[in-house]
């Protein structure tokens, strides 16, 4: 049975097809006999008690910059006119991305949606971890510079990031003698209105970051992500390089205890970030790394994602 897939995600034009998730993603739905439609998240529109979109058939092929090829342009009722939507454009987690989901969220009974929108909305990524605290680093939530401090006197090291940012962006190293946590603090402040996050510094950061993909609450493999000289960032959009790696014991537990939670809540793709047995992110916007993934272990993981979406969207 071939499914009618519309993908909401950012211009095909920008992506970077040798890496790019959803594009491996949408490679694997075409290669099952499966019809794709490509549209913007801001081409959402609520009319009549529906959500439409204007959205144009489209092909896909690897080859670099010739990758895509549009046919004209539909009005689609995301209702009625697809069995599956993928929601896969890139964050920032703002408010726009949550009216996506609230939108999105309408649809549900009759289309599937991947990942559950009210789920995606409802687990930010720096927030959902908090609920297996027992398996991160030290960490802290706040937005006040005496609770930063008496942090970064207890654990000498530590990492400041936004709660809502993305690729590595605005992440920032502070060490034990750094005194640059009131100015940092002040910045974030300004820059954004909510907390930010203070995390104690993991010194083997320099061995990598493992991306962990699980797919309905079961892992399908991990690349390891080394940051390059110099930085602590080892995303690989900031400069850091894969590496084949296997999953040890602890990040199979890691797994094991919130897999069941994520498939419970509908998030079908979701990556993890591991440094040295610490749960540092649970990413459920727009989780990459699958390319790298397969390239070093061989596997297919497109293949189980859309095993598992073939699988619910029949029911």
């Amino acid at each position: 049975m071939s499914l009618r897939v519309a993908v909401q995600m950012d211009p095909l034009e920008t992506i970077n097809i040798a890496g790019d998730s959803t594009f491996a993603v949408m490679l694997g739905a075409q290669a099952r006999g499966h019809r794709l439609w490509h549209y913007s998240a801001g081409d959402l529109t609520y009319r009549d008690g529906r959500v439409v979109a204007p959205a144009r058939p489209v092909t896909v092929q690897r080859v670099a910059g010739d990758h895509f090829s549009y046919d004209d342009w539909q009005t689609l009722d995301l209702g009625s006119d697809v069995d599956v939507v993928l929601m896969r454009q890139d964050p920032p987690f703002d408010l726009a991305y949550i009216t996506a989901t609230h939108l999105l969220e309408r649809i549900q009974g009759e289309t599937l949606v991947v990942n559950d929108p009210a789920a995606v909305r409802n687990a930010p990524e720096k927030l959902f971890v908090l609920d297996y605290a027992q398996f991160m680093p030290p960490t802290i939530i706040t937005r006040r510079l005496e609770e930063a401090r008496a942090f970064h006197e207890a654990h000498g090291e530590v990492v400041v990031k936004p709660l809502y940012g993305n690729a590595g962006s605005a992440v920032f190293h502070v060490g034990r003698k750094d005194a640059n946590l009131a100015a940092l603090t002040e910045l974030f402040g300004q820059v954004w209105r909510e907390p930010f996050m203070v995390q104690a510094f993991l010194p083997d950061v320099s061995k990598g970051d493992k991306r962990i993909v699980l797919v309905d609450g079961k892992p399908a493999g991990g690349v390891n992500r080394l940051p390059k000289p110099g930085e602590i960032r080892s995303n690989l959009a900031v400069g850091g390089t894969g590496a084949a790696t296997e999953l040890t014991a602890r990040e199979l537990e890691i797994c094991e205890a919130i897999g069941p939670e994520l498939a419970r809540r509908g998030l079908l793709f979701v990556g993890i970030d591991v440094i040295a047995g610490h749960l540092t992110e649970i990413n459920v916007t727009s989780p990459t790394g699958i390319v790298a993934i397969d390239r070093f272990n061989g596997t297919d993981t497109p293949a189980l994602i859309w095993d598992a979406i073939e699988a619910k969207a029949r029911i």
